[in-house]
């Protein structure tokens, strides 16, 4: 089957303003949930159909460190990205032989959305584009192996 991806990498997120949680407004919580978990399964529901017909393909839904602990005044972040973990794990088990689901903490990089939690700190960051040359080859290596993984890019 042409044109199906092989590698899908699933990278909704958006973060809340650095503040406690009973602070943070209803509309802008439920804003980050919509894109960063309802994104992240919209893309799941439009790629596996293709992958399952073509009985192999990776999907990578990025994670953070913050799905796997926690920071304050940024909770709903957080819990977006844990749900994002047991997302993934539901989905591995249900995926069938030759498909793969893996949850990915990139790691800290140097982006406006970490600028607006970090403001200039995260300049000691790594760039997209150092993330990418030892994330690239990783993320191709990434197969059926993998199912279930919650893994941390290189």
């Amino acid at each position: 089957m042409t044109g199906v991806p092989d590698l899908v990498i699933n990278n909704a997120a958006i973060i809340n303003p650095s503040a406690p949680l009973w602070e943070i407004p209803a509309e802008d919580f439920d804003r980050l949930m919509s894109v960063n978990i309802s994104g992240t399964a919209n893309i799941i529901r439009h790629a596996v159909p293709f992958m399952l017909a073509a009985g192999k393909g990776v999907i990578v839904n990025f994670s953070s460190g913050w799905g796997r602990s926690t920071s304050p005044e940024v909770a709903p972040y957080c819990a977006s990205k844990w749900g994002i973990e047991g997302l993934t794990q539901a989905l591995a088990q249900e995926l069938p032989d030759g498909l793969a689901a893996v949850a990915l903490n990139p790691g800290v990089i140097d982006t406006a959305m970490l600028r607006s939690c970090f403001g200039d700190g995260a300049e000691a960051c790594r760039t997209p584009a150092e993330w990418a040359e030892s994330a690239v080859p990783f993320l191709l290596s990434l197969g059926a192996k993998d199912n279930g993984c919650s893994l941390t890019a290189p």
